[in-house]
């Protein structure tokens, strides 16, 4: 097979097969090829469909997450997930019915009933999500029968969620599945009625670093109530009143559009897209919400709002900025309203984006991010290591704004790194979060480490 790595146009992939999922801004009128399986033997950045389920429904802090398989699947806590809590830390615990190879052979049905009873025994939770892994999913244990039969046992919502992860080599498969436990979890049950209030639902929202916290401050202040968050600081009866509210938010599109087109067809509640990530992204959510309210008192509190936020960090965000201007950042991150937030962030600070890509973006968002970014910044999705370590170097990158896989690799090549993934503790979201963002990459950039590491070393004496 011929290397594409030989071929001379564009951005080159280091496998051929890997070639149309790589784009360059300004000189291909191509679309991206985007949301397949990952490419086997690729080493993607990817996670598996178990991690994507984990991802979406492990903040909901009141409930058992029970993971049916090997131990090591298990691994997946909120300690990598991190979600704070108002309320219940149960989330925090990890659960695992710790499938041995008797279990592979005989089936781990028994286990997995027995796990739920003790679970249930000993801490009365309102409700468990058992989480279908590889091993499970491969001997074909009836999960949807035991979590049925538990449920009716012991009074609660027992939610299988089928995330086998070899059902697909693309995390959105288990945001979907997380997506349909959500739902069984929050459909009235027959003969409930639903009163509609004035309230909205914030999807998308998983409250890593007091986020969602800010924007409830920020909603109060305009005169409107979070319902419930999908499913950041949440709890199993916020999450049932969900149907009641006025309105969903939707932050992360690729996790919650969904389960925002789902009860908009259910119960009649429209939804809209928001980006609370980056002063000019807050500002335009924050009218677009007070918008759809049509009162004069909610639009003045919001321009109240807005106005006096803007004026306080905008001398601060204009200090990183000349210390920016002209630095070199490359974006992989997971979903693509994170990155198109973040190549606005960058730019307002005067840097040059030279690389953009995600682990799960869509035609029309990385259409939106071609549109964003300047002639010859490299545009990729579900990369690998491979194809990342070439670019960053070709590219002479200053800085990179990644998660947990990409930070040893900036490291390794003497980069800066910024997280902006599921296991930062820094709340970056809303205006207090665009200056922890700023403060981030200028330490970040301008350390005075990366020029030690990037001078090479003198030649030793002669003696």
């Amino acid at each position: 097979m011929e290397d594409s790595c030989s071929i001379p146009t564009g951005a080159v992939a280091c496998i051929v097969e890997r070639q149309d999922s790589i784009l360059t801004a300004g000189k291909s009128r191509a679309r991206i090829h985007c949301a397949d399986d990952s490419l086997a033997g690729s080493v993607s950045q990817r996670a598996c469909v178990f991690c994507g389920a984990r991802v979406v429904l492990n903040p909901v802090t009141d409930a058992v997450h029970l993971v049916h398989g090997p131990i090591g699947c298990a691994t997946y806590t909120m300690d990598i997930r991190g979600s704070l809590s108002s309320g219940s830390e149960l989330y925090r615990n990890s659960f695992s019915t710790d499938m041995q190879e008797k279990d592979v052979i005989f089936g781990g049905e028994r286990k997995l009933a027995a796990c739920i009873d003790e679970v249930v025994e000993k801490y009365h939770p309102p409700a468990v999500f058992a989480y279908a892994t590889c091993v499970s999913g491969m001997i074909g244990d009836d999960m949807i029968s035991v979590c049925k039969a538990a449920s009716a046992r012991h009074g609660i919502d027992v939610i299988p969620v089928e995330s086998s992860g070899f059902i697909s080599g693309n995390k959105v498969v288990g945001y979907r599945a997380a997506a349909e436990a959500l739902l069984r979890l929050i459909r009235p049950k027959e003969g409930e009625t639903i009163e509609k209030t004035k309230k909205i639902n914030f999807l998308g929202e998983y409250n890593l670093g007091g986020e969602k916290w800010v924007i409830e401050r920020y909603l109060k202040e305009m005169g409107i109530e979070i319902n419930v968050a999908f499913t950041g600081d949440s709890n199993v009866a916020a999450l049932k009143r969900a149907p009641s509210a006025c309105l969903n938010l939707v932050q992360c599109t690729g996790s919650m559009h969904w389960v925002a087109a789902s009860l908009e067809r259910s119960f009649g509640t429209p939804f809209m897209d928001v980006n609370f990530f980056g002063p000019e992204n807050t500002a335009e959510s924050l009218r677009k919400i007070a918008a759809f309210y049509d009162d004069e008192d909610i639009a003045r509190s919001t321009e109240t709002l807005i106005d006096r936020e803007m004026s306080r960090i905008r001398p601060v965000l204009e200090k990183y900025r000349s210390k920016l201007r002209g630095k070199r950042a490359a974006i992989y991150v997971g979903g693509a309203y994170k990155a198109i937030a973040i190549i606005r962030q960058l730019r307002g600070l005067g840097m040059e984006i030279v690389l953009s890509g995600t682990q799960t973006g869509k035609q029309d968002e990385y259409e939106s991010m071609g549109r964003m970014l300047s002639e010859g910044t490299i545009i990729i999705d579900d990369a690998n290591p491979a194809e990342l370590e070439k670019f960053l170097l070709e590219k002479k990158v200053d800085v990179m704004v990644g998660g947990v896989k990409e930070r040893v690799l900036a490291y390794k090549l003497g980069i800066g790194f910024v997280d902006h993934n599921h296991d930062r503790k820094d709340g970056l979201a809303g205006f207090d979060g665009a200056i922890r963002f700023a403060r981030e990459v200028y330490v970040s950039t301008c350390s005075p480490v990366w020029q030690q590491i990037r001078t090479p070393a003198p030649e030793a004496v002669q003696s």
